[in-house]
């Protein structure tokens, strides 16, 4: 066995209605001052409202920046730490998608009172330094998996995204509550559901930091949510099958904080930063055809994770075979899922893909970890693929 090194939140709490008591959690850190990190569309749905009364009665002050939107970038994380320092706040509560989760990592270490470091200092692999603020991380969303990974990724251009990666950014507590995921509509339940088990599918091949625990989790995350997707997006209101995706994306995020993901992401992230395409949309959107491309090296892997993703379905086969149905599978759940699954179905012009094969091939940090060299011609074929 190959030495390995697996961190991840130091706390998981995985309950229905566990939000109601986010109060409490926060005073038990003993603060006296929290800001909640969110989104406009979490406030305007009043999904706030029920936990507010909460910190009164537990005396604490509570401010809400409200102002992260999708694809967040540098003037949004600023403003955030802006309005932390105004408060003088002492643990920061993440709430919402993975944008939310990813603008409250970086508050509660740039508004950590000791903090000398900017937010274009941090960038890249472990360049963030000293402490941050206490950080609680409630995802509304069963998809990014954001609350136990320690990965921040920002907007810092027109079609470029950067991360800050740093075990100073994994939460204190990650808090797993389906009641909070109640209101989140078919299709994005669909694309953040597929995002996770995308992040499942690319541990598993990750090429240089995968291990046995990063594996065994992923295994455990595809059968969760490929179980539940269906519940969750044509039944929103299963509770059980809200949790258990919630679950899923959780332990996802624990597979590739550790083993980290690939060219599905590689290709993804350019949909994003240029077409404003939803990160789990266009991961789905993008996902079969890498998966096609990479069967050549990835084909027992494939297999491997056939039995999770397709239950009591799994038609026995060699590996090859098991790998064609895994594939194939995907590649039917999403429509089943009600999502797009072109390109063109989502705005992107056939005159930008090389533009975005340009930028994809920008991903080096993520490429490398692909189980098949992607050059530039290969992710133009992608994207033509996908088109």
């Amino acid at each position: 066995m190959q030495p390995f090194s697996f961190s991840t939140t130091a706390h998981l709490l995985c309950e229905p209605g566990a939000a109601g008591r986010l109060a409490q959690l926060c005073q038990q850190r003993g603060v006296r001052r929290v800001l909640i990190v969110t989104d406009p569309g979490i406030v305007s749905l009043g999904m706030l409202d029920d936990l507010l009364p909460g910190f009164t009665q537990a005396r604490l002050s509570v401010a809400i920046f409200s102002e992260v939107n999708a694809d967040p970038g540098h003037a949004c994380v600023l403003a955030a730490v802006a309005r932390a320092r105004h408060i003088g706040a002492e643990l920061i509560v993440g709430f919402g998608g993975g944008s939310s989760m990813d603008v409250a990592k970086l508050v509660a270490l740039l508004a950590h009172p000791d903090c000398d470091q900017t937010l274009d200092g941090v960038y890249g692999i472990n360049q963030a330094k000293g402490q941050r603020l206490p950080l609680i991380q409630v995802p509304t969303t069963a998809g990014t998996g954001s609350e136990v990974t320690p990965i921040a990724v920002i907007t810092t251009g027109e079609a470029a995204k950067m991360a800050v990666i740093s075990p100073l950014l994994l939460p204190d507590l990650a808090l797993l509550d389906a009641e909070r995921t109640l209101g989140l509509p078919p299709a994005s339940t669909a694309a953040t559901g597929i995002d996770a088990m995308v992040h499942a599918i690319e541990a598993t091949t990750s090429q240089f930091k995968r291990n046995p625990l990063s594996s065994l989790l992923a295994r455990e995350a595809l059968a969760l949510l490929a179980g539940n997707i269906h519940q969750a997006v044509h039944n929103g209101g299963n509770l059980e099958a809200r949790q258990a995706m919630l679950l899923g994306a959780c332990l996802a995020g624990q597979a590739f904080a550790n083993a980290p993901v690939a060219a599905v992401h590689a290709l993804a992230y350019p949909l994003g930063a240029r077409y404003h395409v939803p990160h789990g949309l266009a991961n789905a959107l993008m996902l079969p055809h890498v998966l096609r491309f990479n069967r050549r090296e990835a084909f027992a892997d494939y297999a491997a994770l056939a039995p999770a993703l397709l239950g009591e379905r799994l038609v026995p086969g060699d590996p090859h075979e098991l790998c064609n149905q895994f594939i194939d599978e995907l590649e039917q759940l999403v429509p089943r899922c009600g999502l797009p699954s072109r390109l063109r179905d989502v705005g992107v012009p056939r005159h930008s893909l090389a533009l975005l094969a340009e930028d994809a091939l920008q991903q080096q940090r993520l490429l490398v970890n692909n189980p098949r060299k992607v050059a530039l011609a290969d992710a133009l074929a992608l994207y033509q693929a996908a088109f």
